[in-house]
């Protein structure tokens, strides 16, 4: 098992257009594909990197994972989902990810 932690960074003034997309669109399509979001997407509350979204997911393999994201870039309700987000000039900037191991597990 690993973990995948995501950052977008969004275009000035983008932040409620990708949030919303998220709450629309995205979730959902994770819930079809079995994309396991294990904490709730985050916005930046003090500092300067206020134009960004963060969460973090959990995969049981490397061919889960790529078979889930294959998946969920190829729906239709994805393209219609970005294109509805970016018709007034693209939202996302940049995405980051980072696969991560759990070095020291949670207690409980």
């Amino acid at each position: 098992m690993f973990y995948e932690f995501r950052t977008y960074t969004c275009a000035p003034g983008k932040l409620p257009a990708v949030l919303k997309r998220f709450e629309t669109a995205t979730l959902a399509l994770f819930d079809k594909y079995g994309i396991r979001r294990v904490t709730p997407v985050f916005t930046v509350a003090v500092g300067e990197d206020n134009m960004q979204l963060k969460y973090v997911l959990q995969w049981e393999s490397h061919e889960e994972r790529d078979r889930a994201w294959a998946a969920f870039r190829a729906d239709p309700a994805w393209h219609k989902a970005l294109a509805e987000s970016d018709k007034d000039g693209v939202a996302v900037v940049r995405i980051a990810n980072e696969l991560l191991a759990a070095a020291i597990p949670l207690a409980g």
